[in-house]
């Protein structure tokens, strides 16, 4: 008896059909990323060019446990009390003193090479949070944090930085976080309102689990008009790309309490 051959499943079209259900306001423009941890597989809707804002912590962490790492060495007492601040309470006295130290845009740059992101350039001057970056970028970042095979970061790295994501001020827990679990989530978010045109960038990346379920998921946004409608969409978007791999639980999952930032971080 010959073998059934399985069907082949096309997740860019599940997404694709699974965010037709997400309202997107005129003027806004949304990109999404997700991994399933079990079975490798991925998905993406969206790839478009973003800034970061302060996503782009998590990158300018990484870039620093490797140059460390290459240096052999641990973080000093001060890198680490940067890095604290940086991630869990986002910072951006912190994140400009380690983006100075990885050597700025050059430094995040040249890790980003090792780390395989191939759309990313860093900011001019000390502007890290203008960043440009996409979604499948920020997911593969967030492989080189959270999968342990074929990344560049050591597993005392990963540890220590997915440990530190997971820690997140609690009015910052917001984001992809709303696709999983409310306890069992890592994640980075960024906020920040354009001076020119007043309209907001909101991000989310991070680790989600959904009833023992592991997704990775990057979900940018620009264009929003308020910061509230900007965290609604990040987080409806990445409600549509869990439920590609989650199915109905997913979509049933118990969001993790929605509390706007004041301050563009």
């Amino acid at each position: 008896m010959e073998p059934v051959a399985r069907p082949t499943v096309d997740h860019d079209e599940l997404l694709a059909t699974a965010m037709e259900s997400v309202d997107i306001p005129d003027g806004a423009e949304v990109s999404v990323a997700v991994l399933d941890t079990e079975s490798g597989e991925s998905a993406g809707y969206g790839d478009g060019a973003f800034d970061t804002a302060s996503i782009v912590k998590v990158d300018i962490l990484a870039a620093l446990l490797l140059r460390a790492q290459d240096e052999g060495r641990e973080l000093t007492a001060a890198e680490q009390s940067y890095a604290s601040a940086m991630i869990e309470n986002s910072d951006n006295a912190a994140a400009s003193e380690l983006w100075r130290t990885i050597g700025r845009a050059e430094g995040l740059d040249a890790a980003n090479e090792r780390f395989g992101l191939t759309e990313t350039e860093g900011g001019d001057g000390m502007l890290w949070g203008l960043t440009q970056t996409t979604a499948a970028d920020q997911l593969q970042l967030l492989r080189q944090v959270f999968v342990g095979e074929e990344s560049e970061l050591s597993e005392a790295s990963r540890t220590y930085l997915s440990g530190l994501m997971g820690q997140i001020a609690v009015g910052q827990r917001w984001g992809v976080s709303a696709a999983g679990d409310s306890d069992a989530w890592a994640l980075k978010n960024g906020w920040l309102p354009r001076t020119a045109t007043g309209l907001w960038v909101i991000n989310s990346v991070g680790r989600v689990t959904v009833d023992g379920h592991g997704c990775l998921v990057a979900a940018l946004s620009h264009g929003n008009v308020t910061q509230a409608k900007g965290i609604s969409l990040v987080e409806a978007t990445a409600v549509a790309a869990v439920s590609v791999f989650a199915g109905e639980g997913a979509a049933g999952a118990s969001a993790a309490p929605s509390v706007s930032a004041t301050a563009a971080s």
